[in-house]
């Protein structure tokens, strides 16, 4: 379990390391090197998903580790609740940014080894906390530093709090 502290409450997560080794051992390494404390959820987007994972509260996005490999393919779907690895137009490009679905993405999942079709992995889902990510969904949205959907009010991950089952 994973325990983001935001500045309006907590959110755990549960990782999936069964089905997606590779991002839920990415995501572990960021969180045991402090990388997602002062970052925000720099992204909202009502009916749809929170996105959070790369930039401070001034949008400056931090340097990240190199790309994982797309797992997208090992069967798990963009389901309410879950959390996702977010990447760029490039399949197999993500980093360190994440986002959990508020709505059932399976638009998201995977269809085909094509770049339109290889989809967005799922490794992991909020066991506790989801009030709290119906409450960053709500919240007014602007465009920041040519980024839209950026919460007028930053939303930021104070603590993350590591503990693993092994």
């Amino acid at each position: 379990m994973i325990t983001f502290s935001t500045n309006l409450g907590d959110i755990t997560i549960e990782l999936d390391f069964e089905h997606a080794p590779v991002s839920s051992k990415n995501f572990v390494r960021y969180c045991e090197e402090g990388f997602f404390e002062h970052t925000i959820f720099h992204r909202v987007i009502k009916g749809f998903m929170i996105q959070g994972g790369g930039f401070t509260a001034k949008m400056k996005e931090k340097p990240t580790h190199e790309p994982i490999v797309n797992e997208a393919n090992k069967g798990l779907s963009n389901t309410i609740g879950t959390i996702a690895m977010a990447r760029t137009d490039a399949p197999h490009s993500a980093t360190a940014q994440f986002f959990i679905n508020t709505a059932n993405n399976d638009f998201l999942d995977h269809t085909a080894t094509t770049n339109n079709g290889w989809g967005y992995a799922v490794f992991g889902k909020v066991t506790a906390g989801m009030d709290i990510i119906q409450q960053i969904e709500k919240v007014k949205t602007s465009t920041v530093a040519g980024h839209e959907d950026v919460p007028r009010e930053p939303i930021v991950i104070e603590k993350v709090t590591i503990n693993i089952q092994s």
